[in-house]
């Protein structure tokens, strides 16, 4: 079935308004994190969890529900874990107590990895092959542009209003993504239900392991700086916390370039953007801790650290590539291995701020995380030849 440009176009907008409050409600957390922390009276690390507790409700779900939604098609089933999305975060926003607040951030964190599996996949439905990285990259274009724009902004009304009040914005949001998918995304004849026992068979795939794997350690460096980042800007660089969503929104502008250039060069070289991504990852994490102390030094590395973004289309795609009939579950499950590296990075980064290099220790950190997914990417190239090899004998 092929559709008008028109008909892509409105599709992929919906749905990006989906991974666009998806992309708030998860990211905006770490712009407010002394906000939240000054409410609960919680220091930063224990603060810190309300992020890892996000992402382990991911981790939990992306495959949980994609497993228990197999019969059902992707359609309905995205709008009900935008509806899901909505509530979770209206109840955040309602939260009495720092125990409540960990409850729904981990309940907000089910739906996020079907969510962007399913979407990634539908958009990728819609186009030819040769364009599928640009399609996967505009549909997760919300959750670029949350970060870009959205999150700044967000961390800026939650400032000067209350943090609770942007989580009542995120679930307006998701509540309207529900409604612009009802109304403007089609339902593929191709979309249809599948087996548990087909969407399980990924679990066994080695290929859809490792790259998985590449994701949940290689992304976990960036997310150990960036879950720090606005407690390192006000107690290392020591600048008043209005330059928080400024070093957000510049963050964002790497992540909104970082995911241009990795869709364009996922389309021309899959496996060069992986490799690259990785390493221009490990350049970056081993030079922030070196600028933490001068806001002349920081800002550009907060550009630079978004830019690691280009790592996320090139992984989709290559799911794909190695999911072969179980591509929804390895769809969903990429989103659950960015977050166990949200959630993996955090604590990591958390834990490295009781040592002596203080703020300095999560780009340290951060950096010999990516260093280790570029090991798991090498393996997995060496594996894949080797699989090669056997199938032609």
């Amino acid at each position: 079935m092929s559709y008008s440009r028109l008909q892509i176009a409105l599709a992929i907008f919906a749905m990006a308004i989906g991974t666009f409050s998806i992309g708030i409600g998860e990211f905006v957390m770490m712009g407010l994190l002394p906000n939240v922390g000054a409410d609960f009276n919680t220091n930063a690390q224990q603060t810190g969890h309300l992020i890892s507790l996000y992402a382990l409700g991911v981790v939990i779900g992306a495959p949980l529900i994609t497993l228990l939604g197999a019969r059902i098609p992707r359609k309905p089933l995205i709008i009900a874990l935008m509806l899901v999305y909505a509530l979770s975060n209206l109840l955040s926003a309602r939260a009495d107590s720092f125990l409540e607040l960990q409850l729904f951030r981990f309940i907000s964190g089910l739906p996020h990895g079907a969510y962007g599996g399913i979407v990634c996949l539908m958009a990728a439905g819609l186009v030819n092959k040769s364009q599928r990285g640009m399609a996967v990259t505009m549909v997760m274009m919300g959750l670029t542009i949350a970060i870009l724009v959205g999150n700044p902004l967000a961390t800026w009304f939650g400032q000067l209003l209350d943090w609770r009040t942007v989580y009542i914005g995120v679930g307006v949001v998701a509540l309207s993504a529900a409604i612009l998918v009802v109304a403007c995304v089609p339902q593929p004849k191709q979309a249809s239900a599948t087996r548990v026992r087909t969407e399980l068979r990924a679990l066994k795939n080695s290929q859809v392991l490792l790259t998985l794997a590449i994701g949940s350690v290689g992304f976990g460096g960036m997310f150990a700086v960036l879950s720090y980042l606005s407690p390192t800007l006000l107690e290392a660089t020591q600048v008043h916390e209005y330059w928080i969503p400024i070093a957000l929104l510049i963050y964002g502008l790497g992540s909104f370039t970082g995911s241009i250039v990795g869709g364009k060069l996922t389309d021309l070289n899959m496996k060069w953007a992986i490799a690259g991504a990785l390493t221009w990852a490990i350049v970056v994490l081993a030079v922030f801790p070196l600028s933490i102390y001068s806001l002349y030094t920081i800002l550009p590395m907060a550009f630079c650290l978004g830019t690691t973004a280009m790592l996320v289309p090139a992984l989709q795609v290559r799911l794909m590539d190695v999911a072969g009939e179980s591509q929804t579950l390895a769809a969903s499950l990429n989103h659950a291995a960015f977050n166990i590296a949200n959630g993996l990075g955090a604590f990591l980064g958390g834990l490295s701020l009781n040592t002596s290099l203080s703020w300095q220790a999560t780009g340290w950190v951060g950096c010999l995380l990516a260093l280790a997914g570029l090991m798991v990417f090498t393996i997995t190239k060496y594996h894949s030849r080797k699989s090669s090899v056997h199938l032609s004998l």
